[in-house]
């Protein structure tokens, strides 16, 4: 099944299609070079064994007259983190670990929603039955207080156990869109049409579960904000410069965000290009897609793109445009902060191009959402600032 084109002319894909040519050489030298890692998908029996190991731990502690205690590696240390330009943010092998005690009044409480929750992934692996995070945080709303302490030992519990987060039968509710030139089948045989850019469709939740994916796209385009998605999609971009697909995470990006974003990279490897705004939180989204997050380290290879790159909006190219003044906005000391975190961190020394930019705005003090591109035009963005910049080849 192919899919009729309806976009511009060939000659209009030419920078495009030698850009691919240039990353699918570039994956094929890596591949020879670097063995893969990382978190591969556990079979059930794998999981229920890792649960009861860990189990039967606790018990052998009890008849030893210890206090049981869960040894969790460290997720939110910079020092337990290596960076590999093939892989992004993974965790090291041998790092820092922090004791969940059961004897301890600061732990405990923590100590015994970990064994909740482990006892609920045990049943959910044993009968193959799937819940989300929030089925999880609502069959106990007041011993969990927040979504956020559920959210974190989930995390915990698929980095203690090895497995990707996938594996424990949970599942993330999706908050992210998808649109452009796709097709796939859920799960539970339902067909899926991305193609029309009047509507998007939801990212699934279960993105292991997606089959048959059929794509001519000849580019990804991950869009940083849910309102710029959507003035695309109103100015018919898909169509226009088809065939593409567009996806959006709608701000810091969701796991099955990501994980399709992978997927996609994956199964095609076509060029991938983020827009986000000229502003240290936009850089911060676009590198987690690229290289991931401190957090999910230890899944890294399952969740990173490397080959992503910076199509806009640029710090520089507020000069280049003449962007107007009065439609920026000073950087505050929050992102002065931001920013700086970002230069000092590890995938920056491969980056020269990304640190020329960001250099460009600390010395302005200024950024600059993509709307600000709407005082040259309404549809400036999607009729020239991105077919100019696909066309030419203005990303980094």
């Amino acid at each position: 099944m192919a899919f009729a084109p309806m976009g511009p002319e060939a000659s209009f894909f030419k920078v495009l299609d030698q850009h691919r040519a240039f990353l699918l050489a570039d994956l094929r030298r890596v591949g020879e070079e670097t063995p893969r890692g990382g978190t591969r998908p556990a079979s059930s029996t794998e999981v229920l064994a890792a649960i009861e190991n860990i189990i039967q731990d606790i018990i052998a502690s009890l008849a030893r007259n210890e206090a049981p205690a869960f040894t969790i590696d460290n997720r939110s240390s910079w020092e337990n983190i290596k960076f590999e330009d093939s892989v992004g943010l993974q965790m090291v092998s041998q790092c820092t670990t922090r004791k969940i005690k059961s004897d301890s009044p600061k732990s405990v409480q923590n100590f015994a929603l970990i064994l909740k929750i482990l006892s609920m992934v045990y049943k959910l692996v044993q009968s193959n039955t799937y819940a989300t995070k929030r089925d999880i945080y609502y069959t106990d709303i007041q011993l969990f207080g927040n979504q956020t302490v559920v959210d974190n030992i989930i995390n915990d519990i698929s980095c203690m156990l090895k497995v990707p987060r996938r594996s424990l039968h949970i599942l993330s509710t999706s908050k992210g869109l998808i649109a452009g030139n796709l097709s796939y089948i859920e799960e539970d045989g339902t067909r899926v049409n991305c193609t029309g850019c009047s509507t998007a469709v939801a990212v699934p939740s279960n993105i292991q579960g997606l089959g048959n994916l059929i794509t001519d796209a000849k580019f990804l385009l991950i869009v940083e904000k849910d309102a710029t998605f959507q003035r695309l999609l109103d100015d018919n971009f898909c169509s226009k410069i088809s065939p593409c697909i567009m996806v959006t995470g709608k701000g810091v990006p969701d796991l099955n965000t990501r994980l399709l974003v992978k997927k996609l990279w994956d199964l095609f490897h076509i060029p991938v290009f983020t827009l986000v705004d000229a502003d240290p939180h936009g850089i911060e989204i676009m590198c987690i897609y690229k290289y991931g997050s401190l957090s999910m380290s230890f899944e890294a290879h399952n969740l990173t793109v490397p080959a992503i790159r910076w199509l806009g909006l640029l710090p520089s190219d507020i000069k280049r445009l003449n962007i107007p003044k009065n439609t920026l906005i000073p950087l505050t000391k929050r992102d002065q902060m931001k920013l700086d975190s970002i230069l000092k961190r590890p995938y920056i020394t491969c980056q020269p191009f990304w640190r020329k930019e960001m250099e460009v705005m600390a010395d302005s003090k200024m950024k600059a959402e993509i709307q600000a591109l709407t005082f040259i035009s309404s549809d400036y963005l999607s009729k020239v600032y991105l077919p100019n910049k696909l066309k030419f080849g203005g990303w980094i």
